[in-house]
């Protein structure tokens, strides 16, 4: 291991095939193709079905390290893993962003033999999806701005009650929370503003629940703005630029092609983080690819108490769909940093520490086990494991009724994960996945966040502060009570203190504020000290990216 070559030595060294061969597999037409050069292309909305037909398994994970855990890696693995043991399976997955690349988690395309490609690409601009949703974003900012200044058209906006942010996709603090408006009075209305990062956007949001054209529309016209002066609701379809907006999201909402390092299908559609917004790719793309293969293996970000929850009671009650298997990644180093070890002792062979850090996967499958699924757990190998480490997980696991197999998709691809393939697809064909949610949008917002912080994170009781109160009785006022909740916390801890590592106990959580998400139908609590616009780590990953004069990139991965 210690002369394996970087990720993106492997990605830059890997064959591959036309974007017209990985179409021709699950029997897409040349002629449906919009092509983004040699290797990505869009796919047309009419390729997915109402009801598709095909299997749909859910990857999740264990709460993540900043050491990494591999789920994207691992859900790659899988689909390259069901495709070599004969089954007909595409990957569906989340477009990465900017923030991260740049910032300290670098890349999101998959690592070792496992890879979705061409990764610079991927990892970059893309297709411009990113840009699309950021611009029709930050049109709505302009028209709000522009109508405050107008005095013949003006919908009599408070500024002080404007809820609408930039967004920009960058992990830049600086501009959480700014001033607008300073100068002359053609500058603009004098108010505060924020930015978010772009994965936040409600925009992106929406994009990622909407059935078609007309339901993006739809869902962008009832974007919350801010109120009058006298206390009515104002919403984006107030200011006539829903048609503008979605004519910006005109090629983003349509699905990308691309390919595995293994030769399979890949669709990459959509980027919100799980963290800070619902963690999942487009309805639209995993309905596209349940209609043209025969298993669709898709990620929801972070830990199961983020990005599955999101996923099923986010995106699975809007869209209809229901997983039919769940699989969580765990590594033996992460189990280790949740038993406390530092990671200068995660090379040393200890059994008892995961005895003790088995605490916070046993939480993450129980959490799975009440939304009526049993999952399955895929160990990500590292060369430092022992077979002993290994031995004691699995024995850890029987015990909760659930199968842990070890995967070394990352140095073998698709025949490293052809037995994690098999045990899913066996779960699948037992037909005993019976998918329910914890709560029913007729329960009260204070009842959907309880209930979530209690039976998924494992908390005491939720404490509101002064301004979630005050802004929790006007989501009450506008009628948005029955929208799904989706909870903004750090990922490193169920709790909202990310110190609290492994299963933490006899902890409360705090409401700080709430944004609204009325397009897309959920609500945004925000907990603890959680932010939706990231900040740069002291080094940032973009210290060590370049480019040489042969285009060439480095440090990307």
């Amino acid at each position: 291991m210690s002369n394996f070559p970087s990720d993106i030595e492997i990605a830059q060294n890997a064959t591959m095939s036309h974007i017209k061969e990985i179409a021709k597999k699950i029997n897409i037409e040349e002629d449906d193709l919009e092509y983004y050069g040699k290797y990505k292309a869009k796919l047309p909305l009419h390729l997915q079905q109402e009801n598709p037909k095909g299997k749909l398994i859910l990857v999740s994970a264990m709460s993540p390290t900043k050491y990494g855990e591999g789920k994207t890696t691992m859900s790659i693995g899988l689909t390259d893993g069901l495709n070599y043991i004969g089954k007909k399976a595409i990957a569906v997955l989340r477009e990465p962003s900017l923030g991260p690349v740049f910032g300290l988690k670098g890349g999101a395309a998959g690592g070792g033999y496992v890879q979705v490609l061409p990764m610079e690409d991927i990892n970059l601009h893309f297709t411009g999806d990113f840009s699309a949703i950021e611009k029709a974003n930050n049109l709505l900012s302009a028209v709000i701005d522009n109508n405050l200044q107008n005095t013949k058209y003006s919908l009599n906006l408070d500024p002080k009650s404007i809820a609408w942010k930039r967004v920009m996709d960058m992990n830049d603090r600086s501009l959480r929370q700014i001033i607008i408006g300073v100068g002359a009075k053609a500058n603009g209305t004098m108010r505060e503003d924020g930015f978010n990062i772009t994965p936040a956007s409600e925009v992106m949001a929406i994009l990622c629940l909407a059935k078609d054209l007309e339901d993006l529309k739809f869902r962008l016209g009832n974007i919350f703005v801010g109120k009058t002066l006298d206390g009515k609701a104002i919403f984006a379809r107030d200011l006539n630029v829903v048609g503008a907006m979605a004519t910006l999201l005109k090629d983003a909402i349509k699905p990308n092609l691309v390919q595995t390092i293994d030769g399979n299908p890949a669709i990459l559609h959509g980027g919100p983080f799980a963290s800070i917004a619902q963690g999942t790719n487009t309805a639209i793309a995993t309905k596209m690819g349940l209609s043209l293969g025969d298993y669709v293996v898709t990620e929801a970000g972070f830990g199961a108490d983020l990005g599955a929850e999101k996923f099923l009671h986010i995106k699975c009650e809007q869209s209809g769909l229901k997983p039919d298997a769940v699989v969580l990644v765990a590594t033996i180093r992460a189990i280790k940093h949740h038993a406390g070890l530092a990671a200068e002792d995660f090379k040393t062979e200890n059994v008892s520490a995961i005895e003790k850090g088995f605490c916070n996967l046993e939480k993450h499958i129980e959490n799975i086990q009440k939304f009526g699924i049993n999952p399955v757990v895929c160990v990500n190998a590292f060369p430092d494991d022992t077979q002993a480490e290994y031995n004691k997980l699995i024995e850890l696991c029987a015990t909760k009724g659930v199968t842990a197999i070890v995967s070394t998709a990352f140095v073998h691809g698709g025949k490293g994960s052809a037995e994690v393939a098999e045990k899913v697809v066996e779960e699948i064909n037992k037909g005993n996945a019976n998918y329910k949610p914890l709560y029913q949008p007729s329960d009260s917002i204070e009842h959907k966040i309880n209930t979530v912080a209690k039976e998924i994170y494992g908390a005491n009781s939720v404490e509101f502060s002064p301004k979630s109160k005050s802004q929790l009785k006007m989501i009450n006022d506008l009628g948005f009570s029955h929208f799904s909740v989706c909870m903004a916390k750090t990922p490193a801890s169920f709790s909202d203190n990310e110190k609290l590592i492994g299963r933490p106990t006899n902890f409360d959580i705090t409401v700080r504020e709430f944004e609204i998400a009325s397009g897309a139908g959920f609500i945004v609590p925000l907990l603890g000290e959680v932010m939706r616009m990231p900040g740069l780590p002291a080094i940032p990953n973009a210290e060590r990216i370049d480019i040489d004069n042969n285009g060439v990139i480095t440090g990307l991965s």
